[in-house]
């Protein structure tokens, strides 16, 4: 079991906007991903100008990795890929929204224990203990 993933232990990661600071490319913005059926919020992730080139070009959801430093096409390895739809700009141009539908498979990496793919927000915030109670085990 990943404990990241799997755990009940919080450990936000609140370096990650310095992390993205630091990347190879020239900058990157934040996406919020969201399902063009449900409208629920699917995904958070980073472009960078390349990223959104490529995912407008493609019609595929492209991010930055800014863990990986490289161009990040979703579901490439997982085979859980999104049809761009719509990229929608916020009033002060630092942030987008993604219109997606998952092509194939499903939308997280992480599966439950059914073995089906999760909705990458699948944990809550317990907020007397501070713990992670997952909401689809």
């Amino acid at each position: 079991m990943k404990q990241l993933e799997e755990g009940s232990d919080l450990q936000l990661d609140f370096g990650k906007l310095a992390q993205a600071a630091r990347s190879t490319e020239s900058g990157v913005i934040p996406v919020a991903v969201q399902h063009a059926d449900t409208r629920e919020v699917i995904l958070v992730a980073y472009a960078s100008e390349a990223a959104l080139k490529h995912a407008i070009e493609t019609r595929t959801a492209t991010f930055w990795s800014t863990s990986r430093n490289e161009l990040w096409i979703k579901g490439a390895t997982s085979g859980q890929t999104f049809d761009l739809l719509e990229v929608r700009v916020n009033c002060e141009q630092n942030s987008l929204v993604y219109i997606v539908r998952p092509r194939a498979g499903g939308i997280c990496h992480t599966k439950n224990r059914a073995g089906e793919p999760r909705n990458c927000y699948y944990r809550r915030i317990d907020f007397d203990s501070m713990t992670l109670e997952n909401l689809d085990p």
